[in-house]
């Protein structure tokens, strides 16, 4: 007679094993990257699929052969053959061949296909990394293949959303990243140099900050401190939050205190941020210079990479801040904001203050 497994009574005993717990977690690890695995398997089979049939309209020149109707047709054909399959629409048929189109000359010329074997011209590997909707998007706002590619790596390299990859879009990334004037070139080692260069916008957009018309430099530094979160975002994927003011205290007991200091975890370096909210002026870079050197001395160890310095300002002449590099021995960089959400100083006083809104709603 065959025997049977004893009743299993759950007991939180399990959970209070280490070995276990351990394991178990080890388990939900492996599930999830498992899931995650199967999640992109299917999104790249699934724009495979959209790519082909693209691919295949253009190719087949299918509404020359069969007429204006052929998507519609071939829509209502593949509803009827996989009812519980959706994606199917005319419009997501339509959207495949622009899709396919976008991308199509160059392609052609890049996997050196004949066109009259342009069924050959296989989608790129890393399309299937981000969704379909994310696809669509891009195609329809960007100018250019190289644009389109570049929110395509960003996308893939940040696990972008959908909303995080339209703000980035609409912020004009593209036109703004890796355009600070800098002296990474003859400051820092090459490749440090390149991802430094990479990381620095230009101009910064602090749009998402509302100051009065008259703002001074410390309301500007109290408003990204407030809104530090949006402020890496808009600084871009590798900052971290160091300090504010950050007391830089000298061997013989002078300090120095700069606006703001950051750690980039890819660059693996100190990041010594300083905030005008005037015109460059040559004065500036020889602070920022002395900073940068202050960081090295203070705060970098012997794992860290050399650290730079970010000068961000209302606005510069490319010119002065060329010429001010001459003498700059540390690596540093100068941009401009943008800020257009201001407040006029006369309507200010009508608005209440923070304390006031805090009191209402403990009230």
């Amino acid at each position: 007679m065959k025997e049977q497994s004893p009743a299993f009574v759950k007991t939180d005993n399990f959970k209070n094993n280490g070995r276990y717990a351990q394991w178990f977690s080890e388990i939900k690890q492996r599930l999830k990257s498992a899931q995650a695995k199967a999640a992109v398997k299917v999104n790249a089979t699934l724009l495979e699929f959209y790519w082909s049939l693209g691919r295949d309209i253009v190719a087949m020149k299918a509404e020359q052969q069969w007429g204006t109707g052929v998507v519609e047709q071939l829509s209502f054909d593949l509803k009827d053959a996989f009812p519980n399959q959706k994606g199917f629409s005319a419009s997501s048929i339509w959207a495949a061949k622009r899709w396919y189109l976008f991308y199509r000359e160059h392609l052609i010329k890049l996997q050196q296909v004949v066109e009259e074997f342009e069924q050959n011209v296989q989608m790129p590997e890393k399309f299937g990394l981000i969704p379909w909707g994310h696809h669509l998007y891009i195609i329809g706002k960007c100018k250019t293949i190289d644009e389109a590619i570049f929110y395509i790596d960003r996308t893939i390299e940040g696990n972008w959303s959908r909303s995080y990859l339209t703000d980035e879009i609409k912020s004009n990334l593209y036109e703004r990243q890796g355009k600070a004037i800098t002296n990474f070139e003859s400051q820092l080692p090459t490749v440090q140099g390149q991802l430094a260069q990479e990381i620095l916008k230009d101009p910064y957009n602090f749009d998402f900050l509302t100051l009065s018309d008259d703002y001074r430099e410390q309301e500007l530094e109290d408003a990204l401190s407030h809104n530090i979160v949006r402020f890496l975002l808009e600084l871009g994927q590798g900052f971290a939050f160091v300090g504010r003011q950050l007391e830089l205290r000298m061997p013989g007991g002078q300090t120095f205190f700069p606006d703001m200091i950051f750690y980039h975890t890819k660059l693996k370096c100190y990041v010594v941020v300083e905030l005008k909210v005037v015109d460059f002026i040559p004065e500036f870079a020889g602070k920022l210079n002395f900073y940068v050197s202050a960081a090295d001395h203070l705060l970098k160890d012997e794992n860290d990479n050399p650290s730079i310095g970010l000068l961000i300002c209302k606005s510069k002449d490319e010119t002065v801040v060329k010429w001010s590099f001459q003498d700059i021995n540390k690596p540093i960089g100068v941009s401009t904001f943008e800020l257009s959400n201001l407040i006029p100083e006369d309507f200010k006083g009508t608005l209440p203050s923070i304390e006031d809104i805090e009191k209402s709603l403990n009230n």
